[in-house]
């Protein structure tokens, strides 16, 4: 398989079967180049705050692909129908949903109602969440945020011990910041023979499941 992140929490997975793009927001929406995008299964939202969902990025992605088939919650699904956008609660066979609530984060903003995505069999998405307890191969573990430390989520990598770990939701730390960090989370979730990858924005990464 491959991933391909483009800011954030904002990834392409290409499978042998299907293509997904999970959570578009609005610190990805330069970055995300359709052009370079030639299949689009599926699309997937985990929740309404809007470094997860930006309404023109869905619109764009739709007029390319009008097939897509997206799949989020009641509250995302009623703002795309409302601008004339067809979407689900409910995947289509290639995905199935797991708990995983989005952390707190009052008294900053209200906490949205969230899904876990499984994506054929082999990838995790959790949204914003270090509170799910299932994982496949491969785990997008949010790393840093308002709601969570990165040792929150080693800790929970470790737990879940999948075998590859890709880090999201780290648009908030400079270039230096990440790439010392990802050295730390590559030492300890490598000693525990967990894989970490260390994305750039826009380069794919091609993953090999056992």
């Amino acid at each position: 398989m491959k991933i391909t992140k483009f800011v954030h929490s904002c990834l392409l997975v290409e499978t042998p079967g299907y293509t997904a793009l999970f959570d578009p927001g609005a610190m990805s929406a330069q970055a995300l180049n359709l052009d370079a995008i030639n299949k689009l299964d599926d699309l997937f939202i985990t929740h309404e705050h809007g470094d997860h969902f930006d309404p023109e990025s869905v619109k764009k992605i739709v007029a390319k692909f009008p097939e897509v088939r997206i799949t989020t919650t009641a509250p995302v699904v009623s703002q795309l129908e409302a601008a004339g956008i067809k979407a689900s609660t409910m995947p289509g066979d290639n995905a199935t949903l797991f708990e995983s609530p989005h952390e707190d984060t009052e008294p900053l903003f209200p906490r949205p109602l969230q899904i876990g995505v499984h994506f054929d069999h082999v990838f995790s998405h959790p949204g914003d969440s270090h509170s799910f307890t299932e994982t496949m191969h491969v785990l997008a573990l949010p790393v840093t945020a308002p709601w969570g430390s990165v040792v929150s989520a080693v800790k929970h990598g470790l737990e879940l011990r999948p075998q590859y770990i890709v880090p999201i939701h780290d648009w908030h730390w400079s270039d230096d910041a990440r790439q010392q960090t990802y050295d730390l989370l590559e030492k300890a979730f490598g000693e525990q023979r967990i894989i970490f990858l260390k994305p750039e924005t826009g380069k794919p990464i091609n993953i090999d499941i056992v």
